[in-house]
């Protein structure tokens, strides 16, 4: 089974974390979240709160094998923390699978990850991708190489599925 970093700050959109960590968690892989600092309590739009089990200092991207950016609020506070920025980096560089829904890209756009590679996001930042490189496209699920990224909440069993399917062939 794989180890899967999920990226979390305040401000989440709920159900991109609670339903991609339960459907993994389900199927025994095993999930880790990863924060600006350990142990701290982090809150989502709807009030959902989850603890950090690392802070992205101290998270090694070569013991992951995936890494889950959920949208919402948390990808802004998440772009501008170095760590999180060199975590995402090294695990691009060792070809890791890298998944973010809605505003999850954002991380992605600030680790300089997007260029050439194919990805959706939600419609507010598609602008955005676009200028880091990216061939974006209108689609509930894309895979670009070692990316895989989705729009909104309402791309969920698809996003999900498609992080389960990658996952198996790692197996």
């Amino acid at each position: 089974m794989a180890k899967i970093a999920f990226l979390l700050a305040d401000y989440f959109e709920d159900s991109e974390m609670k339903n991609p960590y339960d459907a993994l968690t389900q199927e025994g892989h095993e999930t880790v979240i990863i924060g600006i600092e350990k142990g701290a309590s982090y809150k989502g739009k709807n009030g959902t709160t989850y603890i950090s089990d690392l802070s992205a200092q101290e998270a090694d991207a070569s013991q992951f094998d995936a890494i889950i950016i959920p949208g919402g609020g948390a990808p802004e506070a998440l772009r501008v923390n170095d760590e999180i920025i060199d975590f995402v980096k090294q695990a691009n560089e060792q070809g890791k699978l890298i998944a973010g829904i809605c505003h999850g890209p954002q991380v992605m756009i600030s680790a300089d990850i997007l260029n050439g590679k194919s990805v959706t996001c939600y419609i507010g930042i598609r602008d955005d991708v676009k200028l880091a490189g990216a061939n974006y496209l209108d689609e509930e699920v894309v895979v670009g190489g070692n990316l895989i990224t989705s729009r909104t909440p309402k791309d969920e069993p698809a996003f999900i599925k498609e992080i389960s399917t990658k996952l198996a062939s790692l197996a």
